[in-house]
């Protein structure tokens, strides 16, 4: 239903344009009116029942990555209902769902524990900004990251339905992450999350393969981005030479070869280093076919983690 990672969204560094980059989309667009007042206590009654889906989610600079591979995605569907409450669609449920509305001063609100600043608002469309919060405290600078919504009923008699140009990441999210692409693959220090995260195959009965899956809850904001921006794999070998269990990190390059990172255990002793890289080049590599990552088709360099345990009489 909601997924606003703020902390892996905000790692990137980019540079600011114009803030209307953020809906210069290939697509015709609603006209767009500032909402009236900038301090005074919002108010959604002029677009009360009016249905939007979110089309877009990018950064001022008009991109829906970041250096780290995070993506922006629309996600949300809502409707203000009341003066009280908004109706979100919770994809996990395929149901809306009433959430209690917050309205503040200088066009904040919160709901869905999320707050956000209206940026614009007519009966065609709706551009919030994300804020940060923490504990208490509310950033009312923002984020810099912005949701753009258009009404139902504009999607359909205007757009005529087509939201492809509008929803589909742009020439620009191409061209950057290329650029990141090449400098992963060049240097494997540079890898980032892979939008299609690499995927491990055994070639051996021996060996078993289960991948962390998170589940979208409430607590967790139904927020599953760490299924790719942190893919974790838990390998069983059976009839190992010995018993053992490492758990490291290891880069996995476009080629699909692995390349030993670092301990995923608080340790600085030589002897787990060398064994745990020891069952990489031997067992991993022997027993493991790898495909590599990618994002908008492109292939790079990424990082996984690997949790392998090593069964000696199973």
């Amino acid at each position: 239903m909601l997924s606003i990672n703020l902390k892996t969204a905000k790692t990137a560094i980019l540079a600011p344009l114009f803030i209307l980059s953020i809906i210069a989309f290939n697509c015709k667009q609603p006209p767009v009116v500032k909402h009236d007042g900038v301090k005074d206590l919002i108010s959604f009654k002029p677009i009360e029942g009016i249905s939007y889906s979110e089309i877009a989610r990018r950064t001022e600079d008009g991109l829906s990555f970041n250096n780290a591979g995070y993506q922006l995605e629309p996600q949300w569907k809502m409707k203000f209902v009341s003066d009280d409450s908004v109706s979100i669609y919770s994809p996990t449920k395929k149901q809306f769902i009433n959430f209690p509305l917050t309205c503040g001063y200088d066009s904040i609100f919160n709901t869905a524990r999320t707050w956000l600043k209206v940026k614009v608002m007519t009966k065609d469309s709706l551009i919030t900004e994300v804020l940060s919060a923490e504990a208490d405290s509310v950033d009312t600078h923002g984020t810099r990251v912005y949701m753009t919504f258009y009404a139902d009923n504009y999607v359909k008699n205007v757009l005529h339905g087509d939201l492809s140009k509008c929803k589909s990441p742009s020439l620009k999210d191409t061209a950057y992450i290329k650029w990141l692409s090449a400098a992963a693959n060049k240097d494997p220090d540079k890898a980032f999350a892979a939008r299609q995260p690499v995927q491990i195959k055994s070639k051996t009965r021996l060996v078993s393969i289960e991948k962390r899956v998170t589940e979208p809850t409430l607590l967790n904001n139904f927020d599953t981005s760490s299924d790719y921006m942190a893919p974790s794999f838990y390998i069983i070998i059976n009839k190992a030479h010995t018993d053992f269990h490492y758990s490291f990190s290891v880069n996995v390059d476009e080629q699909g070869q692995m390349h030993y990172v670092k301990p995923l255990i608080p340790t600085t002793s030589e002897y787990y280093i060398d064994h745990s890289k020891a069952v990489m080049d031997s067992y991993l590599k022997q027993y493991l076919n790898l495909k590599p990552g990618t994002t908008l088709g492109i292939v790079h360099t990424s990082e996984i983690a690997i949790h392998v345990t090593g069964r000696r009489g199973a």
